[in-house]
């Protein structure tokens, strides 16, 4: 049993990944603000089963996690302000958090031999994407760029970039165990409404007609959470993925996003008339990860196709959408 701390575990991928920490029997420490993760009757019900305590902790506070046991296996630092619509209303607001949360932590960071995860995102790939400079599918050794510092779309990614490097020079200097996952259009159950898979799932339960699809022709890999939260597992009990960048997402089915309306759409079982609308400013037209490494490292293999993952999101928005939003 190992002790595990997981900063951001009431968000999407945090919550996830202790639902799976807690079934292996781990003693886990839940840390969030809340400001993006839910005290719902999920999260409720995770605690219930034992072994796992929550505390409430603002990370850009300096000695926010003063009051925590000093001594981990395993931390995960998931904490981060991340969605486009975030990004685009006050991207201010998303390079002072997640840059801040994370220094804080590293300040904070025992070094008494835990290991760190670090997640990142795909869009530190997207300005080389755009420009024609990077290659998809796309490895983890290519040059990361932001192209305009000015335009908000690039908060994001830059303050992850930032954060990178900031894990990975820190525990080079304090020979703390890191490991660095780019995350690529994860998606699943229980991750908020501002993104593609939800916002079809949830504009298809209301009916909306004519149904608007936003950049139809654009290609993108998803990557059901429960994929993610294996290979993450799989990358932390990896020695040789420490100080590594690890892309972590599903290469097998890549899809246009047209595609990808049409399987929620009869998932809904509801046949609109489709408006095509052109993609936002500054989205990739295609993004999906090269997993060589991380089959190289820890022999992974997605699991979760897209049909049988698409339902399975669909289904828990079906049912959050009765209960008027407020969780299961």
């Amino acid at each position: 049993m190992a002790r595990v701390l997981v900063l951001g575990g009431a968000g999407f991928i945090g919550h996830h990944l202790a639902t799976r920490l807690a079934g292996d029997g781990h003693a886990i420490t839940l840390v969030d603000d809340f400001s993006r993760g839910r005290a719902d009757a999920a999260l409720e019900g995770l605690r219930a089963r034992g072994g796992v305590a929550l505390h409430e902790a603002d990370l850009t506070r300096p000695g926010a996690l003063d009051g925590l046991a000093r001594e981990w296996e395993q931390v995960y630092m998931l904490a981060a302000v991340v969605g486009v619509r975030n990004v685009e209303r006050d991207p201010a607001r998303v390079v002072h958090v997640n840059t801040l949360a994370l220094l804080n932590v590293l300040a904070w960071l025992p070094g008494r031999g835990e290991t760190l995860f670090f997640s990142s995102t795909s869009e530190a790939y997207a300005g080389g994407v755009t420009s024609g400079t990077v290659p998809v599918p796309t490895p983890e050794d290519v040059p990361l760029t932001v192209p305009d510092p000015a335009a908000p779309r690039w908060a994001y990614a830059a303050s992850k970039i930032l954060g990178e490097t900031a894990v990975l020079h820190t525990a080079r200097a304090r020979k703390v165990r890191a490991i660095v996952g780019r995350f690529h259009n994860v998606y699943g159950p229980r991750m908020g409404a501002d993104h593609v898979i939800p916002e079809l799932s949830l504009r298809a339960l209301r009916r909306e007609d004519p149904f608007r699809l936003y950049g139809a022709e654009q290609r993108r890999a998803f990557c059901h959470v429960s994929d993610a939260v294996e290979a993450m597992v799989r990358l932390m009990a990896a020695e040789a993925a420490w100080g590594r960048v690890v892309n972590i997402g599903n290469d097998t089915e890549e899809t246009r996003i047209g595609d990808l309306a049409r399987l929620v759409l009869d998932t809904a079982a509801f046949a609109p008339t489709i408006e095509p609308v052109p993609a936002p400013p500054g989205s990739v037209d295609r993004r999906c990860p090269d997993l060589t490494r991380l089959r190289a490292l820890t022999g992974f293999q997605p699991k979760v196709g897209l049909a049988a993952g698409v339902r399975d999101t669909f289904d828990w928005y079906r049912r959050w959408a009765a209960d008027g939003g407020h969780g299961r």
